[in-house]
């Protein structure tokens, strides 16, 4: 019989039941609770990583290699600052940015010739840099005079010759390529290529305009042909025979060396690679470089870029991708650059490039080096 003690505990009973599944539900709510905000705050500082800057450049560029590229993306892996490229040859974009004016998006003009960089110099086209960072990092000589534009590498414009018909005791100056000794030996580009353009005005600086007219003038008297082709194809040239000697870049060697194609390094184990003018007035070097844009809108972003590209890590890639020089010599040379050994190099302000360069132009076309 169920009596009113019975009915007493049988309450208590279904009391404590209750409380005791009220606990378990507080808990697992608890629990989830926890986990949830566990699961937010994960989501919170994943999102919150990417970026230790933020923003963007963007960079309008006549170098046109694969490093380049890689480096901008380890920038933006490193700082989440976003780097937008616009490629062209370096007078149409000193052009664009001309009638864009204050609108340019430009923050950043990177070119192949010191010339081209004063050009833009001269049109008011850049701003200084201010940066203790790029002042160590890079040498005052391979620096704008007022800093308006920095190095990023190097090439040196030097003799390759034929290893197999050139004693390289028998080479030593540039002038000397324009005596009777090379007649019919020389092979080298067309004097409408700027290389060869801003050759010819460190020789206008350092010799006078008479004399370096007198040198181009032997150098067109002694070519094996008439010029034809890019710098790979001088070293193509000699190996085939149709010259002994070559004025090259010494990069394009290197690429040669590091071709998929057999045969071009062939050429390039061929070949020798000789720096003239050691005992004068040093051999004849060619700068890639950056000049801060006036008008941009991400200057301290373009600063920390131009930084973090002339820093010891992102010169030896560019060195071993792309066989320049770097600009920074706590760099490492790849193994290639290192057995060419040192050099001493030319002098002259890479300005004078630019303002010869008209000049350069009447002399070849008076010489008649096509």
């Amino acid at each position: 019989m169920f009596n009113k003690s019975n009915s007493f505990l049988f309450t208590l009973l279904l009391v404590v039941f209750a409380v005791v599944l009220a606990g378990c539900g507080s808990g697992n709510e608890a629990q989830n609770n926890t986990d949830s905000a566990k699961t937010e705050e994960s989501a919170q500082s994943t999102d919150s990583k990417p970026a230790e800057t933020g923003g963007e450049i963007n960079i309008y560029t006549a170098r046109h290699y694969d490093v380049d590229q890689e480096l901008y993306d380890m920038f933006t892996k490193e700082t989440g600052i976003k780097v937008n490229v616009v490629e062209g040859k370096a007078p149409e974009l000193i052009e664009r940015m001309k009638r864009e004016g204050q609108s340019t998006p430009a923050d950043l003009f990177i070119t192949v010739d010191g010339g081209i960089l004063n050009s833009a110099k001269v049109e008011e086209l850049l701003q200084p840099i201010e940066s203790e960072v790029l002042n160590k990092q890079v040498p005052a000589d391979l620096r704008d005079k007022d800093n308006q534009w920095v190095g990023l590498s190097t090439r040196a414009r030097v003799i390759v010759y034929a290893k197999d018909r050139v004693n390289p005791s028998d080479l030593s100056t540039y002038e000397d390529l324009a005596t009777d000794k090379w007649k019919g030996k020389v092979v080298v580009r067309s004097s409408t290529n700027l290389y060869n353009q801003s050759l010819l005005a460190s020789f206008i600086d350092i010799m006078g305009e008479e004399e370096a007219e007198a040198w181009a003038a032997g150098l067109a008297a002694n070519l094996a042909r008439e010029p034809e082709g890019g710098d790979r194809d001088q070293a193509k040239a000699i190996v085939s025979g149709v010259g002994d000697v070559a004025l090259m870049n010494t990069y394009y060697v290197g690429q040669l060396a590091a071709s998929e194609d057999a045969e071009e390094v062939k050429v390039a184990e061929s070949v020798g690679v000789f720096f003239p003018n050691q005992q004068t007035t040093g051999t004849h070097i060619n700068i890639s470089g950056a000049g801060l844009v006036k008008y941009s809108k991400n200057k301290e972003n373009a600063i920390q870029l131009l930084e973090f590209l002339t820093a010891p890590e992102a010169q030896t890639k560019i060195s071993h991708a792309n066989f320049e020089f770097p600009v920074n010599s706590e760099a490492t040379l790849p193994e290639l650059l290192k057995s060419w050994g040192s050099f001493k190099h030319q002098s002259v302000d890479f300005a004078k490039y630019g303002e010869l360069n008209p000049k350069t132009v009447e002399i070849a076309n008076k010489v008649g080096w096509k």
